[in-house]
């Protein structure tokens, strides 16, 4: 199958390394000075557990030069660009594409499958902390990479889908293909949301929430609040994600910290609206009370974080 990835960020980068290192037919949609690092040096990535790296090439292309109608497109930008891909997508899906977003933001395959009439849009999440650090140069903070797609309900199960999710269970990367997925998503939102949230409350990274303290008390009342939120609209954990999260927590370097922290010490445009006040939003929709999420979205617009 051909697969194309747009986004080369740290999401984009770590599923376009993986894959093609497994040696499968992977063109990365990039731009600028990403782009021509990835064309003539390849893709460098740094294990922060072991200290070690890989370099291999990479096929990249812009999208304006991008040729074909590939089987699967994973969409791995910022919520806040979401609507930039559209015309990529109206351009080069076809028919029996399988678009999959893989976004930080709850319900973006059904947001874009109702921009997109007549495609074939799943949700998808993925668990990886990575964060690209420089043009074509990609950090891996732990070991962990799942990606986890699927249609939600009452859509339709195409035969390919288990195709795909073989396909991408490759050295470095397993693939799920989910049979609930509006509830995974869910419930890699309880990892996300909090952390980013909490990071940027506290300004705190990993270390800090990886022993007991103020930080990993708000992150675990967060979680808690999304569990509530999650049973409200229908979609109930079978786990309890706080001890899940704080497992996956403990496998990062201290020193790692999310792209919403980064984005927001950069000055740069962050998904702290679809991350932390669309909870809040969902909280007075499902009549569910979340007094952590209000504290943060209050103190987060006090200074001017939007």
């Amino acid at each position: 199958m051909e697969y194309v990835i747009f986004g080369a960020g740290g999401t984009g980068c770590a599923i376009g390394f993986y894959l093609t290192k497994a040696g499968k037919d992977v063109t990365m949609i990039a731009r600028g000075d990403n782009l021509r690092a990835l064309k003539e040096d390849g893709l460098e990535i740094r294990h922060l557990w072991n200290t070690t790296k890989e370099t291999l090439p990479i096929q990249a292309v812009s999208e304006e030069n991008y040729e074909g109608t590939p089987d699967v497109i994973f969409i791995c930008v910022k919520g806040y660009s979401i609507e930039s891909v559209l015309p990529f997508l109206k351009k080069h899906a076809g028919p029996e594409t399988v678009i999959i977003p893989i976004l930080n933001i709850y319900g973006t395959g059904g947001a874009l499958q109702r921009k997109l009439p007549g495609y074939y849009v799943l949700d998808g999440c993925i668990y990886v902390s990575a964060s690209r650090i420089a043009p074509g140069v990609l950090v891996q903070h732990g070991p962990i990479l799942r990606v986890v797609f699927g249609p939600r309900k009452d859509q339709e199960v195409r035969s390919i889908l288990p195709e795909i999710e073989k396909d991408i269970t490759v050295d470095g990367i397993q693939g799920i293909l989910s049979q609930n997925i509006e509830r995974d998503c869910l419930e890699k939102f309880s990892y996300v949301s909090p952390i980013g949230a909490a990071g940027l409350y506290y300004h705190a990274t990993a270390g800090d929430f990886q022993r007991e303290g103020k930080e990993r008390d708000l992150f675990r009342s967060m979680i808690q609040e999304i569990q509530a939120l999650a049973s409200a609209m229908g979609f109930p954990f079978e786990k309890d994600y706080v001890e899940v999260n704080l497992r996956i927590l403990s496998g990062l370097s201290p020193d790692a910290d999310t792209s919403m922290q980064r984005d927001v010490a950069s000055g740069h445009r962050s998904e702290i609206d679809g991350l932390v006040h669309q909870v809040v939003r969902l909280g007075e929709q499902y009549h569910v009370n979340p007094p952590m999420y209000k504290m943060v979205d209050e103190e987060l617009k006090r200074r001017g974080i939007n």
